[in-house]
């Protein structure tokens, strides 16, 4: 009997040795849990739809009703943006009238103002009569502001003398001013029939008419040379390579000079302007000095 409870005492005694997680392989399983039997209810007899063809027949079917597909809808609410938009820019066309005596910004002379248009944010009325002051004698210059007070990138320059209006509308066209090129043309509103603004519709411009393949892509009024269509039988007509050349050469030559010139005219203005500072700075000491003495007369 000792002999076979041995080996279990031998067990007890190597328990001791084990692990936890080896003595736990050799515990008992926990008990099964009691489950309640499951209540099967009665099920209702499944039948086929035969017995119901009849009834099919003697329905009395409505009309299909077509539902709206969900392009049909964005083209709905588009049509009705646009018609809208159109019956607004309608009414604003009716309401616009450039020649209106109220307006207090309007210059006095159309034909001698000059549009000017994609000029910086940043630039102000005496900067743009500062570069056109060049052409001519200014008479009003008035850039075109929003509810804000923050420029809308373009304005109006009235000349006194129509020559100089023509002047800067062949010249000025293209030109660089504080790193933007500019547009210029005459003033429009005023001077050709039923014309109409780029925001009510009208308007000359060819930069957003849609796609990169459309859309102008150059400043100025005219595209430059190297963009200007046409074949090489098209360009001999014109007068030839070497009246090209000729006629570059006298536009560059033309573009010294007239460089030159306002050069020369901006260095007669900064001279003049320090001189009449320098002036009045000693005119100043000069009073002081006299006031100076004058105090210490008296004292």
């Amino acid at each position: 009997a000792a002999e076979l409870h041995w080996p279990e005492e031998r067990q007890r005694k190597m328990a001791h040795y084990l692990p936890p997680a080896i003595m736990a392989l050799f515990a008992p399983r926990p008990p099964i849990p009691f489950k309640e039997p499951i209540f099967k209810r009665k099920m209702y007899p499944y039948s086929g739809v035969a017995g119901f063809v009849k009834n099919l027949k003697e329905y009395d079917h409505p009309p299909p009703v077509k539902q709206e597909t969900p392009q049909e809808v964005r083209k709905k609410i588009k049509d009705a943006k646009t018609k809208a938009y159109e019956e607004k820019l309608k009414k604003a066309v009716e309401d616009w009238d450039p020649k209106h005596p109220d307006n207090p910004e309007m210059t006095k002379d159309a034909f001698k103002t000059l549009f000017v248009a994609r000029l910086n944010f940043e630039i102000t009325a005496e900067d743009l009569k500062q570069e056109f002051e060049y052409y001519g004698k200014i008479n009003k210059v008035h850039l075109v502001k929003d509810k804000k007070g923050k420029s809308r990138g373009y304005g109006f320059v009235e000349f006194e003398s129509s020559r100089d209006l023509k002047e800067a509308y062949k010249d000025a066209d293209g030109r660089k001013i504080n790193k933007r090129r500019i547009l210029v043309d005459v003033e429009r509103g005023r001077t050709v029939k039923n014309w109409k603004p780029r925001r009510l519709g009208g308007g000359l411009g060819g930069t957003r008419k849609g796609g990169k393949d459309v859309n102008q892509r150059f400043s100025g009024r005219e595209p430059p040379a190297n963009e200007r269509g046409g074949d090489r039988r098209e360009r001999r007509d014109r007068g030839g390579r070497e009246d090209r050349h000729r006629d570059r050469d006298r536009r560059d030559r033309g573009d010294r000079d007239r460089d030159r010139d306002r050069d020369r005219r901006r260095r007669e203005r900064r001279d003049d302007r320090e001189r009449d500072n320098d002036g009045r700075r000693r005119r100043d000491d000069r009073d002081r000095s006299r006031e100076r003495e004058r105090r210490r007369r008296r004292y």
